[in-house]
Parts: C-alpha cells; structure tokens; sequence
C-alpha cells in the first residue's frame, strides 16, 4: 500500500525537513547579518538582531555642553548654570540609572541631585534633561555621564552611506571590489578547464597509472591548506612569480583541482556509456567526444563546482594575504579591506556587518544566475 500511486513514502518528509533545516541555517545568519547592517554600534553591543525591533537597555557615556561654548553657560541668582540634553533633544529614550564616574555607572536614580567637588551639583532626568550647577565659573569640557538607558529600535542608512558614498571609503571599497573580481574570475575559470579535461582522461581513457593517479587525487583532497603555503610560496619566490595576481591564480588553482577532478570525474564515469561507444564507432575524437558530448551532459557538475570555486575564493582571505597582499595596498581584496575597516582595536561592527552584506551581494548574484543553468543543464543535451 506504501507504493500505491499519490502516496508518499515517509522517507519523502525526511528529505523535505532536512531541507528545510538547511535552508533556515543559511537563512538565519544572512537575515541577521542584514538587519545588523542597518543598526547603530550602540544597539549591537546591547542586544542580538532578533531583539531589533524591541526597545533595548544601553550603557552610554554621555556629555553635557561645554561651558566654554557660547550661551551654554548662564549667571542665575549667582550661581552658575549649564542646562540642556544629553541626548541633544528630549525623545523616547528614558534613563534609569546614571553616575559620573565610570567605576560606579548606577550610582543614582533619574531625578536625583547630587553634590560633586567644589560644590558643582548636577540633576539628570530621566528623559535626558540635566541642570549642571557651579557657585564658580565653569570652564573645560562638559560634565561626563555613564547613564543606563531603555532605547526604542532605531534604523539607519549611514552604514551603507559611508561603504558606498562616504569619499574617504569609496575609493578603497571599488578597488577592492575590482581586485577581488579579477582574482575570483580566473581562479574558477582556470581549474574548471584543468578538471574537465582531467576527470575525461580518468574517467574514459585507458592508460597506465590511472587507478594511481585517481588514488592521488582523492589523497590529496586531506591535505590542509594551510600545509603548502609556506611551500608553495617559496616556489613562486623562487621561480620569479612573487606576490601578484598570477601566484594567487596559481594557488587557488592548485588548491580547487583536487576537489574539481574527483567530482567531475564521478559525475562523468556514470554518463551512459553508449553515447560515447556510438560516437567512437562513427569515427568521433577523443576531443570531440569530450567537446560535443561530455561537456554538455557533464553541465550539473560544472556549475555546481563554478558555484563552490566563485564562492571559496570571493570570499578567501588567508591565500590573499600570502600571495597577493603587497605594501603599497594596490591589490587589496574586499575581504581585507573589511578587516582594516574594523580598525586596530576591533571596533565598528556595524561596518563590518554593512560591508560583509555588501560583500555577499555579488555571490548571491552568481549562486542565483548559475541555478538557472544548473537546472537548464539538467534538462538540456539528454538522449532523445
């Protein structure tokens, strides 16, 4: 009765819910990433992007007006007295705690007056509002103060003002975007075409040394990446290729084959072995065979492994670093330049977040274009 027609097997929910769990664990961090990116560094440090549309608490250090600044100060009934907002206007935002001292930032409530040195007193409400008072006048910068605060959600486009307007980020960020696009196009191009030919040789071609060669190629998928870059860019060194653009096509390369030739290589092994029979018995080519009959049938593969090569090395830092990244900053890839963008002490995640979004943007472009060819390959060059 399970066979039946219009019945589905259980193992069909299975498959339908493993689907879903993976489709959500790459959801998930995607949406986050994006609604970070329109966040304030103040809300980041706070609370998690699914708290983003609720009002969040933040400790915030905070500044009365300058005394020295004009109008700020006022002489009334003979003491004098700096008055205004912390937050610049009165809004949503309500204080709870605040201090003046970092070592004990809930050190009052909002309403309390407090007596400070050389008898400056000081009342903050909760909205925000202080009265600073002095029976001296007061010079120096504003009063400093650590307030606890509940802020509503707040959005806002000056992430992404400052990664693709702002004059002191532009210039960087499309160098960047360029120097990564001309290191991520030949890198997948160059061992997509290596592979081809290689799977063909192992999959169709008797030759000796080919179960060695094939025992090779799967032993070399275990080896870490990070074991040959000393190595390898030694050798580069060595044989005059340095640091540039043709050593870190060379590395990807090398790096990308293993994986390349063992998927194509499968795929193509179990092509119906007819066709190719067939079109050896009407006097085809090995070349032609592989041309006009492997490559075809063998799309699936192709874009699949097109999707994986563009996305590894869009998105690859450590061989950059060693066989590209110069001094002079010229061949700067994206994801580099957003790690400078963090500065020295690791700061500005709401950059980080905007930049990596935007760095994701020309794969999501590539992944979506090529699953339209994926699907038209499987589709297209079949036995009619």
């Amino acid at each position: 009765m399970d066979n039946i027609a219009g019945s589905k097997p259980a193992l069909t929910w299975a498959v339908h819910l493993s689907v879903l769990a993976l489709v959500l664990l790459w959801l998930f961090p995607t949406v986050g990433l994006f609604v970070s990116s329109f966040r304030t560094a103040d809300q980041i440090s706070t609370s998690g992007w699914w708290k983003s549309m609720f009002p969040s608490e933040q400790n915030l250090t905070l500044r009365t007006a300058d005394p020295d600044d004009e109008g700020a100060q006022v002489l009334r009934d003979g003491v004098y007295v700096v008055e205004g907002n912390l937050f610049g206007t009165a809004g949503s935002t309500e204080i709870s705690v605040w201090g003046v001292s970092s070592q004990d930032i809930s050190a009052h409530q909002a309403g309390d007056t407090i007596t400070m040195d050389d008898g400056e007193t000081m009342t903050v409400q909760a909205n925000g509002d202080y009265v600073w008072t002095s029976p001296s006048e007061l010079t120096g910068r504003g009063q400093r103060a650590f307030v606890t605060a509940v802020a509503p959600p707040v959005f806002t486009l000056n992430n992404y003002k400052f990664m693709l307007f702002d004059a002191k980020n532009v210039e960087g960020m499309s160098k960047a975007f360029f120097n990564t696009l001309t290191v991520t196009i030949p890198a997948t191009i160059i061992p997509i075409v290596i592979a081809a030919f290689a799977a063909y040789a192992l999959a169709w071609m008797d030759f000796p040394g080919r179960a060695l060669l094939i025992a090779a190629v799967v032993g070399l998928l275990v080896v870490p990446l990070q074991l040959a870059l000393i190595p390898l860019l030694k050798l580069h060194l060595n044989i005059g290729i340095g640091k540039g653009y043709l050593g870190v096509w060379l590395a990807h390369t090398g790096f990308g084959l293993p994986l390349a030739i063992y998927l194509l290589r499968n795929y193509m092994v179990g092509l119906p072995r007819d066709i190719i029979e067939n079109a050896k018995v009407d006097g085809a080519t090995d070349f032609q065979i592989f041309t006009k009959i492997i490559l075809p049938l063998s799309f699936p593969a192709l874009a699949s492994f097109a999707i994986f090569q563009f996305l590894w090395t869009w998105n690859d830092l450590l061989v950059a670093m060693v066989f590209l990244i110069d001094a002079t900053g010229e061949t700067t890839v994206m994801t580099k330049h957003i790690v400078e963008l963090l500065g020295t002490r690791g700061g500005n995640w709401e950059i980080l977040a905007t930049a990596a979004f935007v760095s994701i943007a020309v794969p999501l472009v590539v992944f979506f274009a090529m699953q339209k060819y994926l699907v038209r390959g499987l589709l297209a060059g079949s036995v009619k």
